[in-house]
């Protein structure tokens, strides 16, 4: 009688077990998408905990990932001064003109008019409708958190991907826009197809 018991018991522990297994893959399996740009260069790559370079940056170090908000940009998305936040008031280091220990931003070096290859790193996949990168204007505004009217809001550079997921890296090539010289930042939002929101990732540039 003692050994059906014992039986018993773990018969009910290992279907329990599986249960909560199970409960745990399709929760992991319904999870958004994640991802953000380090060519060029992002701010929230840039404040990761994990080989970043930029320290005081608050949540984002170790969500560098996670910067997700709704999509429509330009005509919806963020609102103007948390743009590359997208709207995440605890990721609010990446909206503020300079990092927190009072510095410009670092750069990456770019040439207007020459081909440039951006690339994405994702830690979550997900059916993509398409890419698209925006530049700041000459002579805009450098000192507050970027807005719409600092942006040229037709994108420069726009990549298809029907509805396709994305491996973990993926680069694409495109043409950097003329006429720019010094610091600029360039804006790019991955949208996601069958969701409501779209990841942003604001990098800064030397032209």
């Amino acid at each position: 009688m003692r050994i059906r018991t014992t039986r018993k018991a773990k018969w009910y522990a290992a279907v329990l077990g599986l249960a909560t297994a199970g409960t745990f893959v399709l929760s992991t399996g319904g999870a958004s998408a994640h991802g953000y740009t380090d060519q060029p260069l992002s701010r929230q790559k840039m404040c990761a905990a994990n080989g970043g370079t930029v320290s005081g940056c608050g949540d984002i170090q170790w969500e560098p990932q996670s910067v997700e908000g709704p999509k429509g940009f330009p005509a919806a998305g963020p609102g103007d001064g948390q743009i590359c936040s997208a709207n995440h008031t605890n990721f609010g280091a990446l909206d503020q003109p300079r990092t927190p220990s009072g510095t410009a931003w670092p750069t990456t070096k770019v040439t207007g008019g020459q081909s440039y290859t951006f690339r994405w790193q994702f830690t979550a996949s997900h059916s993509t409708t398409d890419f698209k990168y925006y530049v700041t204007k000459q002579g805009w505004n450098q000192n507050h958190a970027l807005t719409r009217a600092d942006l040229n809001t037709t994108p420069f550079l726009t990549v298809p991907y029907n509805g396709q997921r994305p491996p973990s890296t993926l680069s694409h090539a495109g043409t950097l826009p003329t006429g720019l010289s010094g610091h600029h930042v360039i804006l790019g939002v991955w949208t996601i197809a069958d969701t409501a929101n779209a990841f942003y990732s604001c990098a800064d540039v030397t032209f």
